[in-house]
């Protein structure tokens, strides 16, 4: 064990140590120390550990005494090891008859628990038992009581938010202890989730719930709420669908909406004053409160997000939930930096905080009780809010070992419960080798990653917004896209894939990150006429949608969403994020030719093959001319030609056979039903569009 002195601290030569329990007046053995000159410290080393959560004083040159703080030992295997609790009860266990309060605090030497009532606290002595987990029980009913605890740390009082809270006071400033049962709406267990057989059924829509009815336009009448996203029967301009019921129509199959979990930038007393995307999470089992029409009720958000899923699912609709455990809002204000100080952070070989997220802070998830908050708490959003998938922003900040072990839960609760990330190779201080990002998807083989060669080869570079993509005039592509279309599987092209399986590619290329496509098109081909960015648009969306893996959209991607160039709209006005209505009203053949696009992926399964063997087995790349690429899809119905045409001008393909060949994408258009029957080996496809094809065997 060693105990450090930084000559920061001191201003003579130190001898003579002595190391004090100042609880029981016991000394301490060191068994030798030293002055490191390299380290700029004094390191005594003790003959055995101290016991974390006691006090300690060192003296020196007699008249002189420091207090022996908790440092870098937190962030040890050792410690790991002595202090893991895997039991599934810490925060609170309530019952009308009582409710047992439960906190993982180690280095703490002392803990109440505060409960509110009113102006009025109350305050009662925690008792430290095993692993650190500090524990006690109040009698009688608590329901809708608020509470806190507040720790004794380095000699040192501080207040914190249980991290494990399922619900918070406005702002979250307190947990409270509530009966989630009375949570449920009606019907609440009697609604079954929507059929769903494989992962490469899912067709993704993201939403953020503020943009999605903010708009004037939207005809819902709960804008920016949570209560807008179960509102039917809402018409926009000319009488067009809105809100879920346009959802239902257009087909998707999940519907990802952006976090949830409270988060910090929006006062939610004043919640239309400021907006958010919502990456700044402060409790990550309750909900975001400037979403509910009372954030001023905890239980009230909590029924208005199941009443969305509710709404979602008797709509055959699934949700996914976009979760942040890469970072916290603000270090030093987190309720976990509060609880067990330098735990639950990385930090760089200098001492200072790693920040491979860009934010200021990046979760240590390889630590045994981070990986368990983790795990611990996609448990209960699984469970509790009945849902349905989760993206993992930032996943790459995680480790493997963690995001495996959220899989193996999941797969105990519902396997058909589907998780994709950002599988981002970012500068965070643990090896490579262990990092959930796309380099090491092999061994995340039930994880889905945001393929960001997709959409970089698709549209050009999010970075250099002179480069195009296929999409949008670099026909040199092409080449790479043969891959890409396969839902970017290994061993099927001679450009080596990413995956070993399809279902492993999220395939998009837009989100609510960067530039929308149309903002990226008019920044990369703004010498074009718009009718030509839009004839690109269609086909980037096209190609999104007819390749292998899982396709993602944003919302209001098949409309031409715009973010009138703004690129990083995290925090701009609901002006610039809005989902617009009018927009999409005015669009409609744009909307009504991506409604057929997912009705087709949707009837036929050659879309969506679930194995990289069932890719390679009926799935042909086409000889055809520059800037065109296509590829056949079999199956026992027949085949199927998909020609994607990125050149202004008519390319000519010649097709795998000759014969009847029904036309299902041509144009603008699309549709289960062929538009039109042709007979032929040939066919002109037409200037930047797609074009789909089908020859039965009957024929």
């Amino acid at each position: 064990m060693l105990i450090t002195i930084p000559f920061s601290e001191v201003d003579e030569e130190l001898s003579h140590f002595t190391i004090i329990n100042t609880q029981t007046n016991e000394p301490l053995t060191i068994k030798t120390w030293r002055k490191s000159n390299e380290r700029w410290r004094y390191e005594l080393y003790l003959e055995k550990a101290v016991n974390l959560g006691t006090e300690y004083r060192v003296f020196t040159n007699k008249q002189i005494s420091f207090d022996v703080k908790t440092g870098q030992v937190v962030r040890t295997e050792t410690f790991d090891d002595l202090y893991f609790y895997d039991l599934d009860d810490l925060g609170i266990t309530y019952t009308k008859d009582e409710t047992t309060f439960k906190l993982w605090a180690p280095t703490a030497t002392e803990v109440q628990l505060i409960l509110f009532n009113g102006n009025q606290q109350q305050r009662y002595p925690l008792t430290k038992a095993d692993k650190g987990v500090w524990h006690y029980t109040v009698s009688g009913d608590l329901e809708g009581t608020a509470y806190k605890y507040r720790l004794l740390i380095d000699r040192m009082w501080r207040e914190a938010v249980d991290p494990y809270t399922k619900a918070v006071t406005v702002n979250g400033e307190r947990g409270v202890v509530v009966d989630l049962s009375q949570t449920n709406p009606n019907q609440w267990n009697e609604i079954k989730k929507p059929s769903y057989e494989s992962r490469n059924d899912a067709i993704i829509y993201e939403v953020h719930v503020r943009d999605f009815s903010i708009d004037e336009n939207s005809g819902m009448k709960h804008k920016g709420k949570y209560k807008a996203l179960t509102e039917t029967g809402t018409r926009g301009p000319w009488g067009t669908l809105t809100g879920l019921d346009y959802l239902v129509d257009l087909g998707v199959t999940h519907v990802q909406l952006l976090p949830v979990q409270d988060f910090g930038s929006v006062d939610e007393t004043k919640s239309l004053d400021k907006y958010n995307w919502g990456y700044d999470t402060i409790h990550y089992n309750a909900i975001e409160g400037s979403y509910s029409l009372n954030p001023e009720d905890p239980k009230q958000r909590i029924l208005e997000l199941k009443e969305v899923v509710k709404s979602f699912h008797k709509q055959g609709i699934r949700v996914i939930l976009d979760v942040v455990y890469n970072h916290v809002y603000i270090h030093h204000r987190s309720n976990f930096e509060r609880i067990v100080p330098g735990y639950y952070f990385r930090y760089k070989l200098d001492g200072s905080l790693a920040n491979g997220t860009g934010v200021g802070n990046d979760i240590a998830s390889e630590r045994k009780m981070v990986r368990e908050f983790i795990v611990d708490s996609i448990k209960f959003l699984a469970e509790e809010y009945q849902v349905d998938g989760f993206r993992f922003d930032l996943m790459g900040i995680l480790d493997l070992e963690t995001m495996n072990k959220v899989r193996d839960k999941l797969n105990e609760i519902d396997p058909s419960i589907i998780v994709i990330g950002e599988g981002w190779d970012l500068a965070t201080p643990i090896q490579r080798e262990k990092k959930a990002i796309i380099a090491n998807s092999d061994l995340l083989p039930s994880i889905s990653h945001f393929n960001d060669q997709f959409r970089d080869k698709l549209k050009g570079s999010i970075f250099d917004h002179t480069k195009k993509g296929f999409c949008n005039g670099n026909g040199e592509l092409k080449e790479t896209f043969k891959m890409l279309v396969s839902g970017s599987i290994k061993g099927f092209y001679h450009i080596e894939g990413i995956f070993r399986e399809p279902y492993q590619s999220v395939n998009y290329v837009e989100c609510h990150d960067n530039h929308t496509l149309w903002d990226k098109l008019e920044l990369s081909n703004g010498d074009q006429k718009e009718e030509v960015r839009a004839s690109m648009h269609r086909l980037a969306t096209a190609l999104t949608l007819l390749s292998q893996g899982i396709p993602f959209l944003h919302a209001g991607q098949e409309f031409y969403r715009t973010k009138k160039g703004v690129e990083n709209s995290y925090c701009s006005s609901d002006e610039i994020n809005k989902l617009d209505w009018k927009r999409k009203a005015l669009h409609m053949d744009y909307v009504d030719y991506v409604k057929g696009l997912i009705a087709l992926r949707k009837t036929h399964d050659v879309f969506r093959f679930s194995t990289a063997d069932q890719v390679k087995k009926n799935m042909h790349i086409l000889d055809t001319p520059s800037y065109c690429l296509a590829y056949m899809l079999k199956d026992n119905s027949g085949m199927f030609v998909i020609a994607h045409n990125s050149f202004e001008g008519e390319k000519e393909l010649i097709l795998p056979s000759s014969g009847y060949w029904d036309v299902l994408v041509e144009g603008n258009k699309s549709a289960v039903s062929p538009l039109r029957t042709f007979e032929g080996a040939k066919i002109n496809v037409q200037g930047i569009s797609t074009t789909v094809l089908f020859h039965p065997k009957s024929y």
